[in-house]
């Protein structure tokens, strides 16, 4: 088959490929960012090029002016490659990403605004189970097609279906308009060899792509965990289920308020709908970037998404207006949304590529819960057990085989490392464990990496207060009793405590916790413990009774269990009834991305657990305020620290 080079301005990227090709799926193979929001179905007319050199044939559109025609431009994805040729991308066509240098990299870490990469917990091997079927959500099959005769002149679609039905038990089969315009020439000019891709949508089994030759070893996927202040992604191979890499990075919806309430309410303008959603697809689109370069993956051979997340961030996601998850009786517009396409939402992949999101509960217990609740088995223990998600969003669930139960905090994103002045993502040279000494209050610290600190995450955190504590540096309210001390400055948000001073930190500065941070992480704990009481005692059980607790969240396996106790985080229970899973709810999704039969589990999981709304709870504040001192107001809780 010939080949043609095709050249990107004003990039100056060129790329070879096959005739037949579209411009559109040419750009994805360059790294060429082009706006296009219909999956290549030639309706939404914003993939607009223009053709400097070169020749391009295309169906008739609407979407493209005389004026236009006449200079030039085509919709990328109609437009088929049939020479060499040299094409402009206009300035309102192009999808830009931001560029962040390593210089800024660096300096946005220490405040939490962005996080470079993140590595595959260590913890999250335990998530690594096998026990579904392996049936991703986009599927790849080589088909040897028997060209048509005067004894066999079954239609060429009829014979790709006949085809695939050889090799696969599917009843229910389709496929677009767009797939079936192509059909004819891709049959015929591949010589009746061809891929299918197959996209598991409900009950329907889609051929959501035709491409000529065997692209069959070449299926990838991305799991994605949306966070409200982390968003977190993995790039998949869907053939061998192996992770290629991970990468985080800061939500940037951040700019609009740190929780979901105060993003709801901005939502609720359609100007800033719009933005909080772009927000966060440039941010995935960044992580599909950058890990699809670093692994030299064709975007083209990029198929499926599952994403997890909160309601809010879902909604947000896909366009939907939030508003009346907020308001009683608190109800989001959906909790199971179907399979759509990738360019619906904006995600950069395959145009054709299935994007699925994990279904949820109620208004602010979501999918990133059910694909945690997935990971763990929590569904299928025999023994109580407990999962606390300790994020921005805190969710909690007890139950068993027999029953879930759950509810969520507002915990705020102090432990993500964000709202604190010198907080940040557990990421190199972030401090992550802490001791103080009793006489000289001067701390000793261990970074990730043993790299020169820059900043201190939630483990690092939780350490700190627990040994503030300890050595009598703070008080159970939090204030700091200490002063006219060399580890003791004033700052404008009141006291603050040494723990890095400038000559031995990664910094040109102290690495400080403040007051004001002291108050923004007790307010994180009171609410994450807070929540897990009233829901245990609205069961009518007591901690005891727990055999188990999975801890998740951004933590990894660095948070000390006895200190998350001694400050009040955790409940008082011995330490081996605790178990780090890491970043659950992208575990779940990964699970769900690679098999039918997780999406099964977790429509079940989602339909079983029973919600608690804490904010129509009377007796959830008194239960919060109660728990803003380390550890609590009521010291029999905490009987291990009297």
């Amino acid at each position: 088959m010939e080949e043609f080079n095709v050249t990107f301005l004003p990039d100056k990227l060129t790329i070879k490929v096959a005739q037949g090709e579209t411009i559109l799926g040419a750009a994805l193979s360059a790294g060429v960012y082009i706006h296009s929001s219909c999956g290549g179905e030639g309706v939404c007319g914003r993939c607009k090029v223009i053709v400097k050199q070169g020749k391009v044939s295309s169906s008739p559109t609407g979407r493209i002016s005389k004026e236009e025609k006449e200079k030039g431009y085509h919709l990328a994805c109609l437009g088929i490659i049939e020479s060499d040729l040299v094409i402009e991308v206009p300035a309102e066509s192009r999808s830009e990403f931001d560029k962040i240098s390593e210089e800024e990299a660096f300096d946005q870490r220490l405040k939490g605004i962005y996080s470079k990469a993140e590595e595959i917990d260590k913890a999250d091997n335990y998530l690594a189970k096998d026990i579904f079927a392996h049936s991703p959500l986009a599927t790849k099959l080589f088909l040897k097609l028997d060209p048509p005769s005067l004894k066999d002149r079954l239609s060429d679609l009829e014979r790709v279906y006949r085809e695939i039905r050889k090799r696969e038990d599917i009843k229910i089969l389709q496929t677009g308009l767009a797939n079936i315009k192509r059909l004819g020439d891709i049959l015929h000019s591949s010589n009746w060899n061809v891929t299918v891709t197959l996209g598991k949508r409900g009950g329907t089994t889609e051929v959501v792509l035709i491409q000529r030759g065997d692209t069959s070893t070449k299926n990838y996927g991305f799991a994605f965990d949306i966070g409200t202040t982390t968003v977190s992604g993995q790039l998949i191979d869907l053939n061998k289920k192996t992770i290629l890499g991970t990468k985080a990075a800061h939500n940037k919806q951040a700019s609009f308020g740190a929780d979901v309430i105060s993003r709801i309410i901005v939502a609720q303008k359609e100007p800033d709908l719009e933005r909080l959603h772009h927000a966060v697809v440039d941010v995935m689109n960044d992580i599909i970037h950058q890990l699809t370069s670093e692994h030299s993956v064709d975007l083209n051979d990029v198929t499926a998404c599952v994403c997890a997340g909160n309601p809010t961030m879902m909604h947000l996601l896909l366009k939907i207006d939030p508003t009346y998850i907020r308001r009683e009786p608190y109800v989001p517009t959906a909790n199971f949304i179907p399979v759509i396409r990738t360019t619906e939402a904006g995600i950069k992949i395959n145009p054709r590529g299935l994007l699925a999101t994990v279904p949820g509960v109620a208004s602010y217990v979501g999918g990133d819960t059910v694909a945690g609740i997935l990971a763990c088995d929590l569904e299928k223990k025999k023994k109580l057990c407990l999962l606390i998600d300790i994020g921005t969003n805190g969710e909690i669930v007890l139950g068993n085989k027999d029953w879930l139960a759950a509810c969520a905090a507002s915990a705020g994103p102090a432990f993500e490392g964000s709202g604190v002045s010198c907080g940040m993502r557990a990421t190199k040279g972030a401090i992550q464990r802490v001791s103080i000494d009793k006489t000289t209050l001067a701390a000793q610290y261990s970074t990730i990496l043993d790299a020169p600190a820059v900043g201190i995450c939630g483990s690092g955190y939780i350490d700190l207060l627990a040994q503030l504590l300890t050595a009598g540096v703070i008080d159970s309210s939090g204030k700091i009793k200490i002063d006219n001390h060399e580890f003791v400055k004033a700052t404008d948000s009141g006291r603050a405590f040494v723990v890095a001073p400038k000559k031995t930190s990664g910094r040109e500065f102290d690495i400080v916790i403040t007051e004001e941070d002291i108050d923004n992480l007790k307010r994180s704990k009171a609410a994450i413990y807070a929540a897990t009481s009233m829901l245990v005692r609205n069961m009518d059980l007591k901690f005891s009774q727990i055999d188990k607790i999975f801890i998740a969240g951004g933590f990894g396996t660095y948070i000390d269990i006895e200190k998350a106790i001694k400050i009040g985080l955790l409940p008082d229970l011995p330490k081996d009834k605790f178990m780090f899973v890491g970043n659950s709810s992208l575990a779940g999704a990964r699970e769900i991305l690679l098999s039918s039969q997780a999406m099964l589990q977790a429509e079940e999981i989602a339909k079983k657990v029973t919600y608690f709304e804490l904010s129509v709870e009377s007796s959830y504040m008194d239960e919060y305020t109660a728990a803003l001192f380390f550890p609590h107001t009521d010291r029999t809780r905490f009987p291990s620290f009297k």
